[in-house]
């Protein structure tokens, strides 16, 4: 299961992301908006956050103008790495090497064909674990220690 949060101004974006699930088979629990209202993106990227955190969905993406405020907001989530990406090769190197369990995009910035690159990039390739576990822990370890001061 994929969360997928976003603003008003990524419907179109989060259309062509469900493309993609649709077509990879995947699930997904939308974290909304579904229409063009005003609407502040730090609610739903932190309700797809949770989601991911909370284990009832596996990955997260989200999708505001720039991909920026939403991706802060997500990262604010004990447990969350999620990579703000405007590209493929960082969503790769996002899962591969960072483990990143969500993603950010800005509806915005980027394109729908290549933001479909990217969701169904992120959505297919695993960590590999190896050396860059070592450093993923050391990153989670940091967000411990904020928490414990």
């Amino acid at each position: 299961m994929i969360a997928i949060g976003n603003d008003h101004t990524a419907l179109e974006m989060k259309q062509a992301v469900i493309e993609v699930l649709d077509e990879l088979g995947l699930s997904y629990e939308d974290c909304g908006p579904n229409t063009d209202e005003s609407f502040d993106y730090p609610a739903s990227g932190e309700k797809a956050a949770r989601a991911v955190a909370e284990g009832r969905c596996d990955l997260g993406i989200v999708i505001c103008g720039t991909g920026i405020g939403i991706g802060l907001t997500a990262n604010k989530v004990r447990g969350i790495r999620c990579a703000m990406v405007s590209e493929p090769y960082s969503a790769l190197m996002a899962r591969r090497h960072n483990d990143a369990n969500m993603i950010a995009i800005g509806a915005r910035v980027i394109g729908t064909e290549v933001a479909k690159l990217i969701v169904r990039t992120f959505l297919t390739e695993k960590f590999e674990g190896g050396r860059h576990a070592r450093r993923v822990g050391m990153i989670m370890d940091v967000e411990k220690q904020e928490t414990e001061q």
